[in-house]
């Protein structure tokens, strides 16, 4: 995170692409979205076990991508309650990249509704392909989540395809 932008977060450590390796983390970063959820919750969402999603938020913590959020008394004990630690996470372009898109794959495969997803190929000057990233960012930040409503995943990207040979 950033002065500039608190929200936002790049991944720059060692510890954060080693915590990105895994697709369950990356799945579990999208689940914690912007609303806390506890470990019971985060396993039953995930279809994984207790033990793993143990695991794997200890990896998030230590890397400093989740924190804890809060905790509440319930009978029997405390519930902790944990949220990732930056609304939007920004990651690099090479093997980062891969593990995100095949997470979010994942989360496309089990979709039981009607996903969209477009793949195009367009010739735009750099101006354009900067201001089309810049409408783009803004559009999907400016979102509202609406409370009780279904989550969504939305994803956006604009680059550079490899040159034809």
């Amino acid at each position: 995170m950033t002065a500039a932008d608190p929200e936002s977060m790049t991944i720059a450590t060692t510890r954060q692409y080693r915590a990105l390796g895994h697709p369950v983390r990356h799945r579990m970063l999208f689940a914690l979205g912007k609303e806390p959820a506890t470990l019971s919750r985060l396993a039953a969402d995930l279809e994984i076990s207790k033990g793993s999603a143990s695991h794997h938020l200890k990896i998030l913590r230590e890397a400093g991508l989740v924190r804890l959020d809060h905790t509440r008394q319930v009978r029997g004990g405390t519930e902790q309650y944990f949220k990732r630690t930056a609304e939007r996470i920004r990651y690099d372009t090479g093997e980062t990249t891969k593990v995100v898109l095949a997470a979010v794959a994942e989360e496309i495969l089990t979709d039981e509704g009607d996903p969209l997803v477009l793949l195009r190929n367009v010739r735009l000057s750099e101006a354009q392909a900067q201001r089309l990233r810049k409408t783009l960012e803004d559009m999907v930040h400016e979102l509202p989540d609406e409370d009780g409503e279904a989550r969504h995943g939305v994803l956006v990207g604009v680059y550079r395809p490899r040159s034809e040979t």
